[in-house]
């Protein structure tokens, strides 16, 4: 199935899950620019978004957890997050913390918040539509998950 393909299926779960690999590369770039500002609480969201980055891409690419060297409770904790309404709640919570960022002052943050919500928005439309989280098979595939589980 061709990327273009897994987009005209209209499952929200694969819309979450590219969304969430955009999050993830705006989290990791946005984490790293903030992180070199002289404001001490947009150091500290950009590390949190920084560390989010980290978070996701365990998430939403599962073959990670067997390559890389985790722990048991790291990987419990990462295997949870697999339903549709898990996810959505994961990343409404990513969100929430980088519009609290606005607090701390104005950044770019603000665009990660935007791409973290998007995603939770998407996941959470694939779970009340009652659609089964389907992973791309561009990042994997459903072979690779049920491989993991």
């Amino acid at each position: 199935m061709t990327l273009r393909e897994e987009f005209a299926t209209r499952n929200f779960s694969i819309y979450g899950q590219w969304l969430g690999i955009l999050s993830m590369i705006l989290c990791f770039a946005l984490g790293i620019a903030n992180i070199f500002t002289f404001h001490v609480g947009i150091i500290v969201f950009s590390a949190v978004c920084l560390a989010c980055s980290f978070i996701i891409l365990f998430v939403e690419v599962p073959l990670l957890l067997r390559i890389c060297p985790t722990s048991s409770g790291f990987d419990a904790t990462i295997r949870r997050v697999s339903t549709n309404y898990m996810r959505a709640a994961a990343y409404g919570v990513m969100g929430l913390v980088q519009w609290l960022s606005i607090i701390a002052g104005r950044s770019s943050l603000i665009a990660a918040a935007v791409f973290l919500t998007l995603t939770a928005i998407c996941y959470l439309l694939a779970a009340i539509r009652g659609q089964d989280f389907v992973g791309s098979k561009t990042l994997g595939g459903a072979g690779v998950a049920q491989m993991i589980v």
